[in-house]
C-alpha cells in the first residue's frame, strides 16, 4: 500500500469536523485572498495555494503552481482528503491555522470542505525562512550605489542581512537576492526598522519592505514556501 493510500479519507461526505475551538460567530470571510500552505496531516506538502470564497465552512483553494501534485495524482474524485492549512494574515498580523477536507475541481482549484479554524496565533516563524544568502543592497542619491550583504532570514513582510556597511534606522534600499537557483532574483524595496549587534559585534539590520503589490507579495510568498519544501527534501 502506497504512502497516499494510507492518508486518504474514503467517504463521498467527509465525516462532520470536531467542535471548533474559535468562536462560531466569526466571520470567515477575512481571510479570503490568503496565501496558505496545504499539508497532510502528518506534516507532508501538498502545494501553496490563495484561500478563496471562504464561508461558514466552505472554501476554494486556487494552487500557484500548475504542476501536478505525487501524492495526489493517483485519487479518486469521490475521495476527500484530511488536510491542515496554514497562513499568514497581514491585516491582522496573526498566523491562522484551519483544517478541512478537499476535492479536486477543473483547473487546479480544489474545494474545502468542513472548513474550520483551529487556532489564531503570533507566531511568524513557519512563514520565515532563514538563510545566509548573498544579496546586494542598492542605495540612492549622493554617496549611494551597489553594497554586497548576506540575507540571513525573509518573510513576507520583511528580512534580516547582515551588511559590513553601516545603516540607520530609516534608511531605504532595494534589497537583491536569488532565494532559488531556478528562479528569478526577488527585488525588495526595503526599510531599516531595527538594528541589532550580532555575534563579534557585528551589525544585523530588521527591514520591512515597502510598497509590494499583491503579485509581489505572492511571488515571495511562493518561492519562500518553495524553498521550505526544497529544504525539507519536497518537491518544488
Amino acid at each position: 500500500m502506497g504512502l497516499f493510500d494510507k492518508l486518504k479519507k474514503k467517504a463521498p461526505e467527509p465525516p462532520s469536523p470536531p467542535p471548533k475551538p474559535v468562536d462560531t460567530s466569526e466571520d470567515v470571510s477575512v481571510y479570503s485572498h490568503m496565501r496558505v500552505e496545504v499539508t497532510t496531516k502528518d506534516g507532508q506538502m501538498l502545494f501553496v495555494a490563495k484561500l478563496m470564497y471562504p464561508q461558514q465552512h466552505t472554501a476554494e483553494l486556487h494552487q500557484y503552481s500548475e504542476a501536478e501534485i505525487p501524492l495526489l495524482e493517483n485519487h479518486s474524485e469521490a475521495e476527500a482528503i484530511p488536510v491542515h492549512i496554514r497562513g499568514y494574515h497581514d491585516r491582522l498580523r496573526k498566523a491562522v491555522y484551519m483544517e478541512g477536507f478537499i476535492t479536486p475541481q477543473p483547473k487546479h482549484v480544489w474545494l474545502v470542505s468542513h472548513l474550520y479554524v483551529v487556532k489564531l496565533g503570533n507566531d511568524r516563524a513557519f512563514f520565515r525562512l532563514d538563510t545566509d544568502l548573498e544579496a546586494s543592497a542598492t542605495t540612492f542619491g549622493v554617496g549611494g550605489g551597489v553594497l554586497p550583504c548576506r540575507l540571513l532570514n525573509i518573510s513576507v513582510g520583511g528580512a534580516r542581512i547582515f551588511s559590513a556597511h553601516r545603516y540607520y534606522e530609516g534608511d531605504k534600499f532595494l534589497l537583491n537576492v536569488q532565494l532559488l537557483e531556478d528562479r528569478d532574483p526577488s527585488i525588495m524595496f526595503c526599510q531599516v526598522l531595527r538594528v541589532f549587534e550580532g555575534e563579534e559585534g557585528r551589525l544585523e539590520y530588521g527591514c520591512r519592505f515597502l510598497e509590494l503589490n499583491e503579485a509581489d507579495q505572492d511571488k515571495i510568498t511562493e518561492n519562500i514556501f518553495a524553498a521550505q519544501r526544497k529544504n525539507r527534501g519536497g518537491s518544488k
